[in-house]
């Protein structure tokens, strides 16, 4: 039998090290579940695995909540942590996205770029972000989540308005740099949010929504970007697309800082009757978790011995090697079709419309058939079909080359789903995080490489640079098929552990299921294992123990 763990002991000493003891042998794990330490007036302090155990023993250990309760205090958590998030990520990739309007207003002859000084101004974001990612991560487990987020906000913000006082390569690469630097923290605690806030379920959805703010920036930017562009006199146009993105971005901060909230635990708008504790208690199923501020060596070797961890970064590798490049060459591959510096910013705005159907359909499919890998594998096949039209297309077909130009931009769809399907296999605050954070680092590696890739010799046909997204994005169709089957195979030993265990071997994963499934799911559950003499609660009782999807046996892959 797997001991049932009781924050709260007559004799909190012996029976700790008996449930140290039985948890070790039953799921492999030397962390305790609770520590207990004697103060000099000979009290007992409670240090709790998960922020969420804390709210849960402070509300009796569980509460009873009606579909109807759920919905409610999902949307408060939609109003008050999805809306903000999305305006963050929005903003961040509009003053992205910045360098690639200013390209098409002549940035490299005003301030005399030459060579490959414009691809390095796009890697540079990256490669410092690849050295700060670590530290970010770290971060983000021991300080509150809201704090770090706006701090990074309004520094970034401030480097992008500062932009426009640069007049050389060197002014741009180290506004760009910090730029980078303060960006690196956002995406990364976007998806430990996610993980705090939401179930699985809901975390597909919630995580398109705000990365589906990319698309929104390039519908967003290009429009502001030709209104600026004719706007300006006195200063160039670079430098007042520059100051007025920044200055937006700062001018929205408040609302920002208003509405985000830090936890579950300590958020204003859950204190109404028992929502905080349903807000808690609805992420139960999820076995991951919320937060720990705690970091745990033992989990980041996991992670790193995690053969996951290293598919999931080859593939975001493949991922953001095409897309980082064209998305910072795609104005100047256009504006190579023939189009003036105004027409070529209107034509990006399609992209970003592309981008958020593509979203929308692959998520759509990815809930509806409760499957990953087929979406994802598919969606590159576009991607290639586009690249290979942009170098065989003749250059006086100019419909041709804007059809197989926007085909490309399936690409919009794949990193989105790709780290919410990351999200959803992953426990552990410390693991979750590492994964993140491992992830990223592919993403800055991809996003470092790809733009110097297309050579600027080659303008603005960039056939290198096509020929190398077209390896990657077959590569990263073949990484999908194989991470399905890995995925499914961990699942098939999940079972053998929980036979071993004496727990039931065919259990789903009801937190991928809509809200009616899943009731319908758990009341035959119930009565499935009252039957067979089992308590259902041993299925979640280490759903805040901040266990690893290693350690939780109950734990289910998403393939």
């Amino acid at each position: 039998m797997t001991p049932t763990l009781d924050p709260v002991n007559d004799d909190p000493k012996g029976d700790i090290v008996q449930a140290e003891e039985a948890r070790a042998a039953a799921f492999g794990t030397p962390e305790p579940v609770i520590d207990h330490e004697s103060n000099q007036k000979g009290h007992h302090s409670k240090i709790y695995l998960d922020d969420a155990a804390a709210v849960l023993e402070a509300g009796g250990g569980s509460v009873q909540y009606t579909t109807a309760e759920s919905k409610r205090v999902l949307r408060k958590v939609d109003l008050w942590v999805c809306v903000p998030m999305c305006i963050i990520y929005t903003i961040q990739n509009m003053d992205k996205q910045s360098l690639s309007y200013a390209a098409v207003f002549n940035l490299q002859a005003e301030t005399h770029l030459v060579g490959t000084e414009y691809s390095w101004l796009t890697s540079a974001v990256y490669c410092i972000q690849l050295v700060a990612q670590p530290l970010s991560s770290y971060a983000l487990v021991v300080f509150p989540v809201k704090y770090w987020v706006m701090f990074n906000y309004f520094a970034w913000s401030a480097c992008l308005t500062c932009l426009a006082a640069a007049h050389n390569f060197t002014g741009l690469l180290v506004g760009r740099i910090l730029l980078g630097g303060f960006e690196a923290t956002i995406l990364p605690a976007f998806i430990l949010i996610s993980q705090m806030w939401w179930t699985r379920r809901e975390q597909s959805y919630r995580t398109v929504a705000y990365l589906i703010a990319n698309s929104i920036a390039s519908i967003i930017g290009p429009i502001l970007a030709y209104g600026i562009g004719h706007a300006t006199q006195r200063i160039h146009a670079y430098q007042a697309i520059f100051l007025s993105l920044g200055a937006i971005s700062i001018g929205i901060q408040p609302l920002v800082w208003f509405m985000l909230p830090n936890s579950p635990a300590t958020a204003k708008f859950l204190r109404h009757g028992n929502d905080r504790l349903i807000a808690v208690e609805r992420l139960r199923e999820n076995n991951t978790g919320t937060k720990t501020s705690k970091w745990k060596w033992h989990q980041f070797w996991e992670a790193v011995r995690d053969l996951k961890t290293w598919g999931w970064t080859l593939m975001m590798i493949c991922t953001t090697l095409p897309a980082g490049a064209i998305g910072s060459f795609g104005g100047l591959i256009t504006q190579g079709f023939g189009f003036n510096s105004f027409q070529t910013i209107l034509m990006q705005i399609p992209t970003g419309v592309i981008g958020i159907i593509t979203l929308l359909a692959g998520i759509f499919l990815t809930n509806r058939f409760k499957i990953r890998w087929p979406i994802l594998a598919f969606l590159c096949l576009p991607c290639i079909a586009g690249a290979a039209g942009l170098i065989r297309v003749s250059r006086s077909n100019l419909r041709g080359l804007m059809a197989t130009y926007y085909i490309t931009w399936f690409l919009a769809g794949i990193q989105p789903l790709l780290f919410a399907w990351a999200n959803l296999n992953a426990a552990g605050t410390t693991k979750r995080v590492v994964t993140t954070a491992a992830m990223f680092g592919g993403s800055c590696i991809g996003n470092i490489v790809g733009p110097q890739l297309y050579f600027s010799w080659e303008a603005p046909t960039y056939h290198t640079g096509l020929y190398c997204d077209i390896a990657a994005w077959s590569l990263l169709c073949v990484l999908c098929v194989a991470m399905g089957f890995h995925l499914r195979h961990l699942n098939a030993k999940q079972a053998k552990r929980r036979v071993a265990l004496g727990l039931p071997i065919d259990i789903l994963d009801m937190s991928i299921m809509s809200l009616e499934e899943a009731s319908a799911y758990k009341v035959a559950l119930s009565q499935q294992l009252l039957e067979q003499g089992f308590d259902e609660a041993r299925l979640y009782e280490h759903s805040f123990d901040d266990m690893t999807d290693f350690e939780n046996p109950t734990f289910i892959y998403v393939w």
